[in-house]
């Protein structure tokens, strides 16, 4: 037996969601301090912080870190939003993920291992790997 979801909440969803991907750190915070969950995810388990770090939001993804959100949150996929940062080279981003407290090691690929991809050194460097 399946549940409906309230339309309402679906909407209200979406709208955060698309705060997320377009940086919006001040009403990401409201909602969060409303009580959304800082670890709000969609129906591919990107996190707010994923969609955040991936569309280059540093302030957003800071936001949400002081909120409670988990910096290694991989979706469904095994990406963490640190590896999604390295992959679209948004360096800003990368700091605030591990001044967050993110693992470069985690995800599948793990940050290290698209920064190896891509031959980013610096970010090895970063990182500590070799």
């Amino acid at each position: 037996m399946s549940e409906e979801l309230d339309p309402e909440v679906v909407e209200l969803a979406a709208k955060i969601f698309d705060l997320a991907r377009e940086g919006d750190a001040e009403a990401l915070a409201a909602y969060v301090d409303a009580g959304v969950p800082a670890n709000l995810t969609n129906d591919r388990g990107d996190s707010l912080v994923m969609l955040a770090a991936y569309h280059g939001h540093a302030e957003a993804v800071a936001a949400l870190l002081a909120r409670g959100a988990e910096a290694d949150r991989a979706n469904d996929r095994g990406q963490t939003p640190l590896a999604g940062a390295v992959f679209k080279g948004e360096d800003a981003v990368i700091k605030a993920l591990l001044a967050g407290g993110a693992d470069p090691s985690a995800g599948t690929p793990s940050a290290v291992d698209t920064a190896r991809m891509f031959g980013k050194t610096d970010l090895l460097a970063l990182f500590g790997a070799n």
